[in-house]
């Protein structure tokens, strides 16, 4: 499993996990938690964004328009 994937799924994990699990994972990582996430040095999170650009810039990727991106926003917030 890639790190992307493992990090998708801790966040959708830690969203729903009740009080004391919570606290076991943060007890565990707690001394890491104050270190600043230097992303540029993460070469899989690096891959996966050249991937993502060189896709919008091809083309092979349409993307969103920032009306697009707005809307879908607010209709999830009703």
């Amino acid at each position: 499993m890639d790190t992307l994937t493992i990090r998708q799924k801790l966040y959708e994990y830690i969203k729903v996990a009740d009080d004391d699990k919570v606290e076991a994972i943060y007890t565990i990582i707690k001394d890491d938690v104050n270190i600043p996430y230097e992303w540029w040095n993460d070469d899989e999170l690096v891959a996966e964004l050249d991937r993502r650009s060189a896709d919008l810039k091809s083309g092979k990727d349409k993307g969103f328009t920032w009306e697009e991106v707005k809307a879908r926003l607010l209709s999830r917030s009703k």
